[in-house]
C-alpha cells in the first residue's frame, strides 16, 4: 500500500499549489515516483501536476464520487513510492450539503484514505498566532492527522524563529520555511491558472520551484510522515460514451478528467485525439464526438473559421452522437459572443447563443436527472458534477437536456441542449450517481 500525504491550508490563496508542485517536482527528480492527485472539481491544476510528476495526475471528491470509485483512484498510485493530494479551499470547506460520500472537502479525502496532512499557512502578518491556528486544525476532527505545517511568505529569520518556537510548544513539526517571492507565482486567468500548455518555459518555472521548495523543506522528513489506510476492492471508472470516440483536444478544449478518459479505455474503447484550433474535424469513422470545456471565447474568431471542423462536425451529427461540455457546448451554438460584444458564428448544430461580454461567475457542485440520453447515459440516470463558467445564455432555444439541482438540493431547473443527435450542457461529468 502506498503511503500518501495531503497538502491542504487553512484557506484558498496560501500557496499549496505552488508548494505541491515544487514538492512533487522536487521529489520526482530525486528519483521518487509520485502519483499526484487534486481534492475537488479542477482540470487546470491536475494537468500541472502531471508535468511535474511525469504521469497522469487524478481528482478525488467525496461530493461527486463514491467512496468505491475514490479508493480506485487512490489504487493508481500502487506503482508508485508516495501519493501527494492538493487540497481545494481551507482543508474542511465544502458544499452545502453532503452528496455520495462527503461534501466535497480535503478533510474528507485525509479521513478516507488515512493520510496526513500537511498544513500550509501563509504566515503574512501573524508570527506566534500560527501556533494557534495549526493546534485549532489538529483538534477539529479525530479522523484527520495535521502531522506537520509548512511556513509559507515568510519574512525574515527572526520572523521564521518566533513561529518556530509557538510550533514547539504545541509540539507541531515544521518541515519547511519558505521566504517570500513573488516571482515564483504561477499566472492566472478568469477560470484560475493559465494552462499548463499555454505557459513557456514551463519546465525550467517547475524546475525553479523545486530548486526553491527543495532549498526550505525537508524532504526526508516529509517522507517519513506519510501513511495510508487499507484500500478497499476497486471498482470500474466511468463508462464509455461509444466504441470510438472522437475527443477534441487543444488550447480551446481541455478540460478532460483523467479518470473518465482512463475509464473509458479501460472499458476497450479508442481515444481519437483531434485539434478544432488545427481546422481538423473529427474522425471519420468515430461513433461519437466529445467535445470537452476550455476555452473557447478566447478563440472565437479561429474557430469560426476553423471550417473543416466545423463541416466535420455537421456530417457526424447527422446519424451519430455529439455531445459539449461547457466550452464544448458552446461551440455546437449558433453563436458565441466574445468579450469585445463581436459575435462569431459556430457549429449551429444547437440553437444557443452565449455571451462573454455579458458575464457572471456560475459556480457549484450539480446533480443531474437526464431528460434524454447523453454520452452514452440512458434518459433518467443521475450524474454527479459542476459548473463552472462566467458565459451567459442569451438564446437557448432546443428542448432542455436534464433537469439540475445543486449541491444543497435547491431546484436549478432545466438545462442544457438537446436536437436530434446533438446535446450539451455547462454541466461537467464527474461520476454516474446512479
Amino acid at each position: 500500500m502506498t503511503p500518501g500525504l495531503l497538502i491542504a491550508a487553512p484557506r484558498s490563496g496560501s500557496g499549496k499549489t505552488v508548494v505541491t508542485l515544487g514538492l512533487i517536482r522536487a521529489l520526482t527528480r530525486a528519483g521518487i515516483r509520485v502519483q499526484a492527485y487534486k481534492c475537488g472539481p479542477d482540470y487546470i491544476d491536475t494537468a500541472f501536476h502531471s508535468q511535474a510528476s511525469g504521469r497522469p495526475a487524478f481528482n478525488l471528491d467525496s461530493w461527486a464520487m463514491d467512496g468505491p470509485l475514490i479508493h480506485s483512484l487512490a489504487a493508481r498510485a500502487q506503482d508508485a513510492d508516495l501519493a501527494i493530494a492538493e487540497g481545494v479551499m481551507g482543508l474542511f470547506d465544502g458544499a452545502e450539503a453532503p452528496g455520495i460520500s462527503g461534501n466535497g472537502s480535503s478533510a474528507d479525502i485525509a479521513a478516507m484514505l488515512g493520510w496526513p496532512v500537511l498544513l500550509v499557512i501563509d504566515v503574512t502578518g501573524q508570527s506566534q498566532s500560527a501556533a494557534a491556528l495549526a493546534h485549532g486544525f489538529r483538534t477539529m476532527h479525530p479522523d484527520i492527522r495535521v502531522a506537520g505545517v509548512i511556513l509559507n511568505r515568510v519574512g525574515s529569520d527572526r520572523h521564521d524563529r518566533m513561529i518556530r518556537r509557538a510550533m514547539e510548544a504545541i509540539a507541531m513539526p515544521v518541515l519547511g520555511s519558505i521566504p517570500r517571492d513573488a516571482s515564483l507565482g504561477l499566472p492566472e486567468r478568469h477560470l484560475g491558472l493559465v494552462q499548463a500548455g499555454e505557459l513557456a518555459e514551463l519546465e525550467a518555472r517547475m524546475d525553479a520551484l523545486a530548486d526553491h521548495l527543495a532549498t526550505h523543506v525537508d524532504l526526508a522528513g516529509l517522507r517519513s510522515l506519510a501513511g495510508a489506510r487499507p484500500l478497499a476492492p476497486a471498482s470500474a471508472l466511468c463508462p464509455p460514451p461509444g466504441q470510438r470516440i472522437a475527443l477534441a483536444q487543444d488550447a480551446a478544449f481541455s478540460f478532460t478528467y483523467a479518470h473518465m478518459v482512463q475509464g473509458w479505455l479501460e472499458a476497450g474503447a479508442e481515444i481519437l485525439p483531434f485539434s478544432p484550433l488545427a481546422d481538423e474535424a473529427p474522425a471519420a469513422h468515430a461513433d461519437t464526438v466529445w467535445l470537452p470545456g476550455g476555452y473557447p471565447e478566447l478563440h472565437a474568431p479561429a474557430l469560426a473559421g476553423a471550417h473543416r471542423f466545423l463541416a466535420g462536425l455537421r456530417r457526424h451529427a447527422q446519424d451519430r452522437p455529439i455531445h459539449g461540455e461547457c466550452g464544448g457546448y458552446m461551440a455546437l451554438g449558433e453563436a458565441l459572443i466574445d468579450a469585445d460584444g463581436h459575435a462569431h458564428a459556430l457549429a449551429g448544430l444547437l440553437g444557443l447563443v452565449t455571451s462573454f461580454a455579458q458575464r457572471r461567475l456560475h459556480l457549484g457542485y450539480r446533480l443531474a436527472k437526464l431528460l434524454a440520453p447523453m454520452g452514452g447515459y440512458a434518459a433518467g440516470t443521475l450524474l454527479n458534477g459542476h459548473e463552472f463558467h462566467y458565459s451567459m445564455v442569451m438564446e437557448q432555444p432546443d428542448e432542455p437536456l436534464a433537469h439540475v439541482t445543486d449541491a444543497a438540493g435547491k431546484d436549478i431547473a432545466s438545462t442544457g441542449s438537446r436536437r436530434g443527435h446533438v446535446t450539451g450542457s455547462f454541466f461537467h461529468l464527474m461520476a454516474g450517481a446512479a
